[in-house]
C-alpha cells in the first residue's frame, strides 16, 4: 500500500493511532513542562480552542469534503460500502494538514507556545474522531455513550440518499446546522 492509499493493512493502519497518540502525549507534556509559566492559562484556553474548532471542522470536511469533493467523495463512498474496512486519510495528508493548517498559522500569529497549545487541542480532538470512528465499525459498545454514537453513525451509513448526521464523535452541529435526521434526532442524548 502506498503512502496515499486510503485503504490501509493492520501495520499501517494502527501506526495512524500509534503516531497521533504518541504527537498528543508528546505535545502535551512540552506545553506543561517546557511551556512558560506566565502563558500556562493561555495554553490551556488556546488547547481548548483547538479541541472545540476540530469538532466543527469534523463536521464540515465530512458533510462538505467527504460527501461532495472529488476523489474524496468517492473514497468515503467506498468507506460506506465497506465500513469494516480499514478506510481512513493517509497519516501523510493528515499529518501535513494539521501542521499547514494549524501549526504554522499558530506559529506566526502568536509563537511557538501558542502554536504548540492550539495545535494539541487539535490533534486531542483528531485522535478522539479517530478513536470514535474506529470504534462505531470494529468495537462492542459496553457505554451508552458509545452505543449512541454507533446508532447515530449507522443510520448515516445506512440512509444514503437522506443527508445528515455528519458528527461522529458529536451530533452538536449536526443540531446546529440542522442535520440531524428525524430518525437520529430520536436517538436520546446523541450528542
Amino acid at each position: 500500500m502506498g503512502l496515499f492509499t486510503m485503504e490501509h493493512g493492520k501495520v499501517a493502519y494502527r501506526a495512524d493511532f500509534a503516531l497521533y497518540g504518541t504527537a498528543v502525549v508528546a505535545l502535551a507534556a512540552i506545553v506543561v513542562v517546557a511551556g512558560p509559566q506566565e502563558l500556562r492559562l493561555d495554553s490551556l484556553a488556546l488547547a481548548l480552542l483547538g479541541l472545540v474548532g476540530w469538532t466543527v471542522i469534523e463536521y464540515l470536511l465530512h458533510r462538505f469534503v467527504l460527501h461532495q469533493v472529488a476523489p474524496f467523495k468517492r473514497w468515503h463512498e467506498e468507506h460506506h460500502q465497506r465500513p469494516a474496512a480499514l478506510i481512513c486519510t493517509p497519516t501523510i495528508l493528515s499529518a501535513s494538514l494539521i501542521v499547514v493548517l494549524v501549526f504554522l498559522p499558530g506559529l506566526a500569529l502568536g509563537g511557538l507556545w501558542h502554536a504548540c497549545a492550539l495545535t494539541l487541542g487539535m490533534l486531542t480532538g483528531y485522535l478522539l474522531y479517530a478513536i470514535t470512528h474506529h470504534a462505531t465499525h470494529h468495537w462492542h459498545a459496553e457505554s451508552a455513550w458509545l452505543k449512541r454514537r454507533k446508532r447515530w453513525h449507522a443510520l448515516h451509513h445506512h440512509n444514503a440518499g437522506q443527508l445528515g448526521g455528519y458528527g461522529v464523535t458529536s451530533a452538536f452541529w449536526d443540531h446546529v446546522f440542522g442535520t440531524a435526521r428525524a430518525s437520529a434526532a430520536s436517538v436520546r442524548g446523541s450528542a
